[in-house]
């Protein structure tokens, strides 16, 4: 892993976002192109001052970048979704302390307890999800030079790649899920938090896409044709529902802006 601005990274674990005018972990890069004038990296900035380029989170985009296959794709969509999770946790516990919403109190505090819970169940899918693809490759390399092998690898591969793709389709469902709750903090919690909201609303969305797309890499191959077509038609099902509430959220969001 390289060296983080300000010093050197904590233990990988996800979480956070990273403002687009903070330093990227790793190589003195910053997200701005330099100017023409500029000759080397510019000034380190004490970490104190960097809460997000200087966390964990840091660690782990330096993880996602490096090249090792884990984690990958599948395993930011579930992160992606935590974050999301998070959003919407913020937007229930904001209208808690709204005056005059007070009939939708207990309801965003149910909310807010559910996302928390959603929060860690999604962080848990993306080690589950790196662990899986490692099935994966490990099952890919058994012997195959007898008949006898032959079928351990056959039977060994459609199990890992099942579970890779039973993963991220997982992920799909719970993000797909709190779009209808961030569709619901948007339309009945504080409006000024309509538009994290809706940034719930898209990460979550984006989230799914990420998963599904992660479902269908790994159904492609399968041995079991009837079960890869289950997979496909409750990939196809979700990908609907997603696109669904995403355009519910965004007008909703569209009149909230213009009340």
């Amino acid at each position: 892993m390289s060296q983080t601005w300000g010093g050197t990274p904590e233990p990988t674990t996800p979480g956070g976002t990273a403002p687009p005018s903070a330093p990227a972990a790793g190589g003195g890069r910053s997200w701005a192109a330099p100017a023409a004038t500029t000759s080397g990296p510019p000034p380190k900035v004490p970490i104190e001052q960097l809460p997000t380029a200087g966390s964990r989170l840091s660690g782990y985009l330096d993880d996602l970048a490096s090249d090792s296959p884990t984690p990958g794709g599948g395993a930011w969509a579930a992160v992606s979704a935590a974050a999301g999770a998070a959003l919407v946790a913020m937007v229930a516990r904001l209208t808690l302390k709204k005056k005059g919403f007070e009939s939708v109190a207990e309801r965003m505090r149910a909310i807010a307890e559910e996302c928390d819970d959603e929060r860690y169940a999604l962080l848990a899918l993306a080690d589950k999800d790196a662990e899986a693809y490692r099935d994966v490759m490990a099952a890919y390399k058994l012997p195959k030079t007898s008949p006898e092998e032959q079928h351990t690898w056959a039977v060994t591969l459609q199990r890992a790649l099942e579970r890779a793709a039973d993963i991220p389709l997982e992920v799909a469902r719970r993000s797909v899920y709190l779009m209808s709750l961030a569709e619901e903090t948007l339309t009945s919690g504080n409006p000024n938090a309509a538009s994290d909201a809706l940034s719930a609303a898209t990460s979550l969305h984006a989230a799914a896409l990420s998963a599904l797309a992660n479902v269908d890499i790994n159904a492609i191959t399968f041995i079991d044709k009837t079960r890869q077509q289950e997979l496909a038609d409750s990939a196809n099902a979700l990908r609907n529902r997603a696109q669904s509430i995403l355009r519910d959220v965004s007008e909703a969001f569209f009149i909230a802006l213009h009340t």
